[in-house]
């Protein structure tokens, strides 16, 4: 089952997808999913994040190909950083690059949103907490993330977590899935999710070690290698098989 947010008469609602048609829900997918009667039409829907964070998670270097590239070795456990989710962009809509960044870069990634709360769970049980699975791209000032050697600034701009366009609920494997990133029909990063580091569920369960996950929290799980530079007026495509494509622009700096 597909669930995807978007926007009714300026009001933002969950709905399930079905074919070319969104029926619409009164609450959340985790709270009060109740249908709200009648469909309306995907093509031309304007869809927002389909997640709600109260914080969005990011784990770095978790694929063993993009480690490679950048020269880094493998870590020992997995390597988080946060994302503000004042960062969070609708697909469709475009990265903002910022005049203070000369080196703008995209990393297409597997992404997930929390369905139940989350606190101490076994990788055994950890999947059993997901409500589904999107894609995103962590966008990165990646001059600033190399000054700074932190990553708050450099991964925190708006408009730089693109996410959606919706989620997939019924993946059978969440580490075999093909990831491919396109810039203006170019492919530019292509991977497995068999390249992890650190499985999903891996993830899942050291993250709610450290801190609770709520529904509606989005975590992301890393990059395969090919990670490059945006421009002003580009297109980019982040597309996982068995989730879909999501699509922004990029405009700038601003």
């Amino acid at each position: 089952m597909k669930l995807c947010r978007l926007v009714i008469g300026g009001v933002p609602r969950w709905g399930t997808i079905h074919g070319e048609l969104v029926t619409l829900m009164r609450g959340t997918p985790w709270a009060d999913p109740t249908p709200l009667g009648g469909s309306v039409p995907l093509a031309g829907a304007r869809l927002l994040p389909p997640c709600e964070p109260t914080k969005i998670v990011a784990v770095g270097l978790n694929y063993r190909a993009h480690a490679a590239e950048m020269g880094k070795e493998l870590p020992a456990e997995p390597l988080l950083f946060l994302k503000a989710p004042s960062s969070l962009l609708s697909p469709g809509e475009a990265v903002l690059l910022p005049q203070d960044s000369a080196q703008v870069e995209h990393e297409g990634e597997l992404a997930l949103v929390i369905g139940r709360t989350a606190r101490r769970v076994a990788a055994s049980d950890a999947l059993n907490h997901v409500l589904g699975y999107t894609c995103l791209d962590d966008v990165t000032a990646r001059d600033i993330q190399r000054r700074e050697k932190v990553y708050a600034r450099a991964k925190g701009y708006d408009t730089f977590c693109p996410v959606g366009p919706w989620l997939e609920t019924e993946l059978p494997d969440p580490q075999n899935l093909a990831l491919e990133l396109r810039v203006n029909g170019e492919v530019r990063q292509r991977g497995t999710t068999a390249d992890m580091i650190f499985p999903v569920a891996e993830v899942i369960s050291f993250i709610s070690r450290i801190m609770t996950l709520h529904p509606g929290d989005l975590i992301t799980t890393g990059t395969p290698p090919g990670v490059g530079r945006l421009a002003h007026g580009d297109t980019v495509e982040v597309q996982i098989s068995g989730i879909g494509t999501l699509t922004h622009g990029v405009v700038g700096p601003g």
